[in-house]
């Protein structure tokens, strides 16, 4: 620990401290022991009793912040058995020993070596135990003490969260708390006045006040008003020693802020102001502002403008800027010089949020007058209408007059105006305008079914300014003329059933007039009066701008006609009345009972998409030629992939073709190898199996003699010269499987291979008895039955 200053301390006090020192380290170092004894009683056991400390000392004390040239004493340790002879070691352990606190051995007494902080250790726990010198063994138990540092005044109070920074309402009464500081003292507060603290207040008086105990600052006036003074720093002292003199102290800075409260009403600086407006001004928009004082801040400067009375509260409107505070006059209507050279507003700004407490200090609004003086300004022409909407009927002639506009220069002078239209579209260009009359005439032919509407932009300016222009939207609306004749409204398939009785109705039209309803809304249908009586179909006219048609004959025929066709005249209520001509095609079908049609003659839909015979019989012959051109690709097909015809004696198993690759050698499950064939069984000539033969053997067998003669090579030779010498041998390679297995045995052979060349007595006629599965299976074992029976 530091120690401010030395030289304030009394030096009386210092003397009498060391004097209670001297005296209570002797007390308690010379302390009497008594040896602890155990009695054998003569007849008795012997009894333990528990045994005796050899010495009793008390806690000692050591002075901190020791600044002394020599060791301060500390205390002396002392045992019974010790007669002063030497013969007595003692020894000291524990917390410091050694370092801070060192004993002497022979007399007992403890010393500091070093200068202690009680701030950073309050005490030391250490040992104490006397031992004989010449044996080394312990005279006494070893025994526990504690040597306690004893404070002095080294440390100054200390504001842990300084400065400060707080907040106070302005006008608050007097006393009203503002905030709370604590010091803290690292001196010992159980010791003396060392850590006994005191509040005063060094600066901010007689703004403030401060408690001495608590430390609580307080306002110490009445109304304290913020917008006299707003910021206050008041630095408050913490002195311990309970404020005495010699006692050591720290400070802080508080920095006291007054908030705004509404207590201030607003005010005008004027109370008379003036603004010129023109009269080309533009209605909503911005043309002034005005603004009222307010010594408050935030919302409690907060206000609102209104216009409360004046003969121009119907033309201006006032509103508030929420950021600037400011009035925004704005026009609500035109001005014009001419009619109305000045107005008079009479400005009201009124605090929007209002604190009662002080509403003794209102109102909390003020009034200001303001003229508003309107400018003459030079104008460009006014028309007589905001928009013009003119008609003009289709086909009119070029230069035929549509309307007349009128625009005149609203100022004193009034000067001549001149008119013309701005050709920035298509839609311009089909008028015209008198620049000094301003009758607008057609400049080209209209047709209402195309264009019913124009839409153009007159333009005027005075002659004197041309700067100075204005603009009026004009509609021209195209009327209607009865130009167009009506026409079906769509192509009517009719169909008529064989057995249609007369006067059925079989379709009902309608018709379309691309004029509007004034003109084509009405129309008439009837048959061509030119022509003769339709015996077959007849119309009815229905009076609802429909039409039905009706059969005349009880029963119609396909293979005597097919088609009819009726022509029919239609038309309007114009005037003058148009009308057009239109050709129903009738088709003849057949139907069910029903009316469902179930049949009509294939040349009546296709006459109907306008396909001529020729064209019909084109059509056909290529649809012929294509269905012959895939039989013949089926037929090929079909006659590379006949079976090879297998002889009857030939019972060699059949090679099965595959498109996958084999496995090798020993890929044997494709096709069986070990059929090998005997020359002796294959007695007659054998032809190609994949082409039937022409010619057949006349003899089947050969005399025995010559085949067990044969030999394996000769044969082998005569089966190739024979594949040689094939005439219908096809130009491809053909697997030709030639063996032998050795010569015949007198047993004779057990092999199905021999049964090709006998006759089995077996009837397979049961076969046809197993269903269809087996039905080629039947007819294949019969012709084998048939031929060898023929």
């Amino acid at each position: 620990m530091r120690i401010t200053s030395t030289s304030c301390i009394c030096p009386v006090l210092v003397c009498l401290c060391f004097v209670q020192r001297c005296y209570g380290a002797a007390h308690h170092g010379s302390i009497k022991v008594t040896r602890n004894q155990t009695k054998h009683i003569e007849g008795e056991t012997e009894v333990h009793h528990r045994p005796k400390r050899g010495w009793v000392w008390n806690q000692f004390f050591v002075l901190e912040e020791h600044m002394g040239p020599d060791p301060q004493y500390v205390g002396k340790l002392h045992s019974n058995s010790d007669k002063g002879d030497g013969s007595v070691k003692y020894i000291l352990t524990g917390e410091g020993a050694g370092t801070i606190f060192i004993i002497d051995d022979t007399t007992g007494d403890i010393h500091s070596t070093k200068s202690l902080d009680r701030e950073q250790k309050t005490h030391y726990v250490l040992h104490a135990q006397a031992i004989d010198r010449r044996t080394n063994k312990p005279l006494e138990p070893e025994s526990e003490f504690i040597i306690k540092v004893q404070d002095i005044n080294d440390n100054a109070p200390k504001f842990t969260d300084g400065p400060y920074i707080v907040t106070v309402p302005e006008m608050s009464e007097m006393g009203t708390s503002v905030l709370q500081v604590t010091a803290t003292d690292a001196d010992d507060p159980t010791y003396g006045n060392s850590a006994r603290v005191v509040y005063s207040i060094l600066q901010g008086q007689p703004y403030f006040s401060v408690d001495p105990k608590t430390g609580v600052i307080r306002t110490a006036l009445h109304n304290m008003d913020r917008e006299a003074r707003e910021h206050y720093s008041v630095v408050i002292q913490a002195k311990d020693m309970a404020g005495q003199v010699g006692g050591l102290s720290g400070s802080t800075t508080v920095n006291i802020t007054l908030t705004d409260v509404n207590d201030n009403p607003p005010r005008f600086p004027q109370k008379h102001y003036q603004l010129y407006v023109p009269e080309s001004a533009q209605v909503g928009s911005a043309v002034g502002k005005i603004k009222a004082n307010d010594a408050d801040t935030g919302s409690n400067a907060d206000m609102k403008y209104t216009i409360i009375n004046g003969d121009g509260s119907g033309v201006f409107s006032i509103s508030t800027d929420k950021e600037t505070r400011e009035g925004i006059l704005s026009l609500k209507k035109p001005l014009n010089y001419e009619k109305k050279k000045s107005y008079t507003l009479n400005i009201e700004g009124a605090n929007t949020h209002l604190d009662f407490r002080f509403s003794h200090l209102g109102p909390f609004k003020d009034v200001t007058m303001l003229k508003v003086i309107v400018g003459d300004v030079d104008e460009p022409p006014l028309f007589t209408m905001p928009s013009y909407v003119m008609e003009v009927y289709e086909n009119a002639k070029i230069g035929t007059p549509v309307g007349t506009v009128t625009a005149h220069d609203p100022d004193a002078a009034n000067s001549l105006v001149r008119y013309f239209i701005d050709h920035n579209t298509e839609e311009d260009s089909y008028f015209t305008i008198d620049a000094s009359t301003g009758t607008i005439k057609t400049a080209k032919i209209f047709d209402r079914e195309e264009t019913p509407w124009y839409n153009i932009t007159v333009a005027a300016s005075e002659i004197d300014n041309p700067r100075l222009v204005s603009h009026v939207p004009v509609g021209v609306r195209i009327l209607d003329v009865n130009d167009n004749p009506p026409e079906l409204a769509r192509d009517y398939d009719i169909v008529v059933c064989e057995n249609t009785k007369p006067g059925q109705v079989i379709q009902t039209i309608t018709a379309t007039d691309k004029d509007n309803s004034a003109n084509g809304a009405r129309f008439h249908f009837s048959l061509d009066e030119g022509l003769s009586l339709n015996p077959n179909f007849t119309l009815r006219n229905n009076e609802d701008n429909t039409a039905s048609i009706l059969t005349r004959r009880r029963r119609y025929s396909r293979t005597t006609q097919d088609i009819y066709y009726l022509p029919v005249l239609i038309s309007d209520g114009g005037v003058p009345p148009l009308s057009s001509s239109s050709t129903l095609t009738i088709r003849v079908c057949a139907c069910e009972r029903d009316g469902r049609v179930r049949t009509c003659h294939a040349e009546a839909f296709l006459s109907s998409a306008g396909l001529s015979t020729g064209a019909l019989i084109a059509i056909l012959l290529c649809v012929v030629i294509l269905l012959a051109i895939v039989v013949l690709f089926i037929t090929l097909r079909r006659s590379k992939k006949e079976p090879l015809i297998i002889s009857e004696e030939d019972v060699r198993e059949n090679v099965v073709t595959y498109d996958d690759e084999g496995g090798g050698e020993e890929d044997t499950e494709a096709f069986d190898i070990t059929a090998l064939r005997n020359p002796s069984a294959a007695e007659e000539l054998k032809y190609r199996r994949d082409v039937r033969p022409e010619v057949k053997p006349l003899s089947r067998h050969h005399p025995s003699s010559s085949l067990d003669s044969i030999d394996v090579q000769e044969f082998i030779k005569q089966r190739l010269a024979e594949a040689d010498l094939d005439p219908s041998v096809p130009p491809y390679d053909s697997l030709q499987t030639y063996a032998y297995e050795g010569h015949r045995s007198e047993a004779g052979s057990i092999s199905s291979l021999d049964s090709a060349t006998t006759h089995s007595d077996q009837d397979y006629n049961y076969l046809g008895d197993w269903g269809p599965e087996f039905k080629k299976l039947a007819e294949l074992y019969g012709e084998i039955e048939s031929e060898r029976t023929t």
